[in-house]
This record gives structure tokens, C-alpha cells and sequence, in this order.
């Protein structure tokens, strides 16, 4: 039991890999957010496009 306790003192205060991890959260958040915004612009190009086909559509060619 005292070198299972040892042992997790021991990983609770190695550091070196803390700046690895925190990179990797970082990049992590970043994608989330990046993935968001293109859903948000891509429901947004959407609806306009759908809106200038419907124009387009309305008012047919001219002779």
C-alpha cells in the first residue's frame, strides 16, 4: 500500500509532460471552436444561397 501511495506522489508531482498536455488542450479547443464556426457559416451561406436560387427562380429568364 505505501508503494501505490509513493507512487501516485510521485506522478502528482512529475511535470514533465504538463506542457505537452496543455498544448494538446489548447489545439483541442481550438478545433471545437473552429468546427462550430463552420457549422454557424455554412447554415449561413446556406440560407442565402437557398434565397438567390429563389430569386432567381421567381424571376425566370429574360426574354
Amino acid at each position: 500500500m505505501r508503494s501505490v501511495l509513493r507512487f501516485a506522489r510521485k506522478l502528482w508531482r512529475d511535470r514533465r509532460g504538463g506542457t505537452a498536455i496543455e498544448y494538446g488542450m489548447i489545439l483541442g479547443l481550438v478545433v471545437v471552436v473552429l468546427i462550430v464556426s463552420l457549422k454557424l457559416l455554412a447554415g449561413t451561406t446556406t440560407d442565402m444561397w437557398a434565397h438567390v436560387s429563389e430569386k432567381v427562380i421567381q424571376n425566370g429568364p429574360r426574354p
